[in-house]
């Protein structure tokens, strides 16, 4: 008799779809089947433990069965799973946006809640669009955005629109809506090419289209699925500056970079930057349950304020909007991050990161090594002292992670970039396990 994880891996090829997987490739391996967790641990169907190095998938920040997540989740099911949130309210959402606002920086003051990173940029757009549409007059004209190059919103076409990650977006362009782009900030050790500067672009951008542009949006101080991309100091300061100088909106995806990820409760902080809109997701349950919020200012909440005939509501929602499971598990999140000292206590965790990340210098294949917090991008290289990359074809991305699944580690690729990015509570004893089990497995994989 065929065993039960036997008859699941049957199963899953037969029936499943997995995103951002190369099905063929799938069909040919032996894949973990994850059943349970436990803190930074996944165990799969047939006992194996591996540390999950990715948080699986960047949300998981408390570990996994958090005692506490998992009380207030237990308590919300014995009064009600769901209700609309159309016309109706309860009272988590509500505590929940009073704690949001609370922690988010000084000016956001309302919160619109969503399912997921792509939907809350999806309603920072049009909510963008619709705020000078309603103005009025010459802020008709404003009707166009700016990203970055290499920027990545999510999946759907308006957050695919500001992406610009050609082997995610480029098949889609003829779906997408025009936006205007400035070069990434950043520049990689082996880069000699002489690229225009980023602010130097916007500006000029800014200057001669500020009247077209509704808004500006970018992941702050780090570019996570372009590979781990770090802004220099003082960029995205900078950049509201200018945002603030040519009347033109922010908006901060920080689906990624929220909630601890970078040393702070959200990255922005660290540049003392208010966005006008601002993106949450992720780690806003703790890893739990999908949930997101798009943050405004009380300004741009009053520009949709209006008698009923002049139509000016925004017309958007989902069908679990502000889910009530899923807000007792972001304010358990929210306690757990006060209660615990999250973020005091992963600071040197951080700095013991930065310290062990330096022994993969030394191997040949390493070309550069990314960090910001707890967000890290180790790239890959043929010759690394020449900057000549490993053809996409070469799957050393992918040969690297299986590698590291061999030796109990599960980390995901972005290309020829190997990803880390464990949970905020991850102890020093795992996370040096870690990042020996990644060099391990760069070396086995490269030499």
């Amino acid at each position: 008799m065929a065993s039960r994880s036997h008859r699941l891996r049957q199963d899953d090829k037969r029936y499943v779809w997995h995103p951002f997987t190369q099905m063929q490739d799938w069909l040919r391996e032996r894949h973990p089947i994850i059943e349970r967790g436990e803190g930074s641990s996944l165990i799969d169907v047939d006992g194996r433990r591996y540390l999950d190095g990715v948080s699986s998938l960047w949300v998981t920040v408390h570990g996994h069965r958090k005692p506490a997540i998992d009380r207030a989740i237990r308590a919300q099911l014995a009064k009600i799973a769901h209700t609309t949130f159309l016309g109706l309210s309860h009272p988590l959402a509500i505590e929940l946006a009073k704690a949001l606002v609370r922690i988010a920086p000084d000016g956001l003051a309302k919160v619109f809640y969503s399912d997921n990173g792509a939907t809350a940029v999806e309603i920072a757009l049009k909510m963008a669009f619709q705020y000078w549409q309603q103005q009025g007059g010459r802020c008709l004209r404003k009707t166009r955005f700016i990203a970055l190059d290499e920027s990545y919103h999510g999946d759907t076409l308006g957050a695919v629109s500001v992406g610009g990650i050609d082997l995610f977006h480029r098949l889609y362009r003829p779906l997408l809506f025009p936006t205007w782009r400035i070069p990434s900030p950043y520049r990689s050790p082996w880069d000699r090419s002489r690229r225009p500067d980023s602010l130097e672009r916007l500006e000029s951008l800014l200057r001669r289209r500020h009247d077209q542009v509704a808004g500006l949006i970018i992941e702050p101080l780090v570019q996570a699925a372009a590979g781990m991309l770090p802004s220099p100091p003082g960029f995205l300061k900078s950049i509201r500056s200018l945002c603030s100088q040519y009347n033109v909106l922010l908006i901060l995806d920080e689906v990624a970079t929220g909630f601890g990820r970078t040393g702070t409760m959200f990255a922005c902080e660290q540049e003392g930057v208010t966005p006008d809109l601002l993106c949450l997701a992720k780690g806003i349950t703790g890893g739990y349950l999908p949930l997101a919020a798009t943050l405004t200012t009380q300004e741009i909440f009053d520009g949709f304020c209006a008698p009923y005939g002049e139509k000016k509501t925004f017309f958007h929602g989902h069908t679990y909007t502000a889910n009530p499971l899923a807000c007792a598990a972001a304010l358990a999140n929210l306690h757990c991050f006060e209660r615990e000292r999250t973020l005091d206590r992963v600071r040197p965790k951080i700095a013991q990161l930065r310290r062990e990340l330096e022994s993969l210098r030394s191997l040949s294949h390493v070309g550069d090594i990314r960090q910001v917090g707890f967000m890290v991008g180790i790239e890959l290289m043929r010759d690394a002292a020449r900057g000549e990359p490993y053809p996409y074809e070469a799957k050393i991305g992918m040969r690297t992670i299986l590698e590291a699944r061999r030796r109990g580690l599960i980390i995901r690729p972005l290309g020829n970039v190997i990803v880390l990015m464990p949970p905020l509570s991850i102890s020093s004893r795992d996370l040096s396990r870690m990042v020996r089990i990644v060099a391990d497995s760069i070396s086995a994989a490269t030499e």
